[in-house]
């Protein structure tokens, strides 16, 4: 089964996607996770997730995920008046 593996940094406070191994059950993908992804003892945390059950968007469906909606004027301030020398909004 393939596995998708993500870290936590000491540094950082947010899991990142570090990479995919093979494994034939959780238990042995966070063994190996370890042993492959945090061999500079690195992480704080570690999560694997089948990779069967991520779901995510495709490239084709960017415009209806990620463009804004005009049917709500009202989250664009388009029509607010910004007085001058207003730096930070």
């Amino acid at each position: 089964m393939l596995w998708e593996v993500f870290v936590r940094s000491r540094r950082g406070l947010s899991h990142t996607h570090v990479g995919s191994l093979h494994a034939p059950d959780a238990h042995m993908a966070l063994r190996n996770a370890r042993d492959v992804y945090t061999r500079r003892q690195e992480g704080t945390s570690i999560w694997v997730v089948p990779a069967a059950e991520i779901v995510a968007t495709s490239p084709d469906e960017k415009a209806a995920f990620f463009e804004p909606d005009g049917d709500k004027p009202y989250r664009h301030p388009t029509f607010y008046d910004v007085p001058e020398g207003l730096t930070h909004l």
